[in-house]
């Protein structure tokens, strides 16, 4: 089991200080992967629906600065030696997929081949339009051709694509990724629409949960496990090739919780328990959100999980 977590780039502790300092908490405790979210501007109205709040609010204060984070992940390749350094996610449509092929090819040979690119298809019609894109309600079929297209740029000598939103003939790009063939692209979201992209295109699946509406407790992540390897079995694809991570909040509380309970939300052993029922149900690297009211709360979380939970579960059959 792998572990990592995000490093805020927005608000408050969107600051260099307190990235640099979690970015090197992450090579100093050992953590696998760090990860940067993304939005490019944030409307003053919007009518759009949050996927990750029961009543669909987006808890932002449109007036704080939101970190670009392509830009972010070329610091931390620069800062830290090992985690991997990942986009959690990148909204794939927002962008020219041929410049995004160009700067995750050279943030790949930066940082010495250690990018994960997790992409979305975007949920805030309003950053759409202020984007100047008319691709909205298409943005499912724009994201399945920009992955295809950086693919192509990614692994062939001359490539040439054409598609419906996009087309190019026999260019020569370069430089190639490290990692070969290519980084590996993993498709978020828990919708239906997002574990076909996953099954089809995508080289892990990469859902949030545990916040309402996405559950995906255990019983239901592992039905849409089991769909996704039955889509990925009919397109032709080995399922084991499709790593399944998992990203989720996650609370120490001094007590056992009893009755119904969250997971990820308890003492160490229980959530160390939680932790091998994932990795039963076949996810292979975990995600926290160590939240906190400063840099010096998500660090003493970062080493407590570190000191206390991580060992527990690698130490254990």
């Amino acid at each position: 089991m792998r572990f990592g977590f995000p490093i805020p780039t927005r608000g408050p502790l969107g600051t260099l200080d307190t990235i640099h300092r979690l970015a090197r908490a992450a090579e100093e405790y050992q953590y696998d992967s760090i990860w940067i979210s993304d939005h490019i501007v944030i409307p003053k109205a919007s009518e759009s629906k949050y996927p990750y709040s029961e009543d669909g609010h987006f808890d932002l204060d449109v007036a704080q600065h939101y970190l670009e984070p392509l830009a972010v992940m070329s610091y931390l390749a620069g800062v830290t030696e090992r985690p991997a350094i990942g986009s959690s996610v990148l909204i794939l449509p927002y962008r020219n997929p041929m410049l995004v092929a160009k700067m995750v090819a050279t943030l790949d040979l930066l940082s010495r081949g250690r990018v994960i690119l997790a992409v979305g298809v975007g949920w805030m019609e309003e950053e759409f339009r202020a984007l100047n894109l008319a691709t909205f309600k298409d943005r499912g079929a724009v994201t399945d051709e920009y992955i295809q297209i950086l693919r192509e740029l990614w692994t062939k000598e001359w490539p040439t694509y054409q598609g419906r939103f996009y087309s190019f003939e026999e260019v020569r790009f370069y430089p190639k990724p490290v990692q070969k063939p290519h980084p590996p692209i993993w498709i978020g979201g828990h919708t239906k629409a997002a574990i076909r992209r996953a099954a089809r295109l995508g080289d892990g699946w990469h859902p949030i949960g545990l916040r309402p509406p996405a559950g995906l407790h255990p019983e239901e992540f592992a039905k849409a496990a089991a769909d996704l390897r039955s889509q990925a079995e009919a397109a032709g694809r080995d399922p084991k090739a499709i790593t399944l991570s998992f990203k989720a909040p996650i609370t120490f509380t001094d007590g056992a919780a009893s009755g119904a309970r969250t997971p990820f939300i308890g003492t160490r052993d229980q959530i160390v328990e939680d932790i091998q029922t994932y990795q039963r149900l076949g996810v292979s690297h975990l995600i926290f959100d160590f939240a906190g009211p400063s840099a010096d709360a998500i660090l003493e979380q970062l080493h407590r999980f570190a000191e206390e939970v991580r060992p527990a579960v690698r130490g254990r059959p």
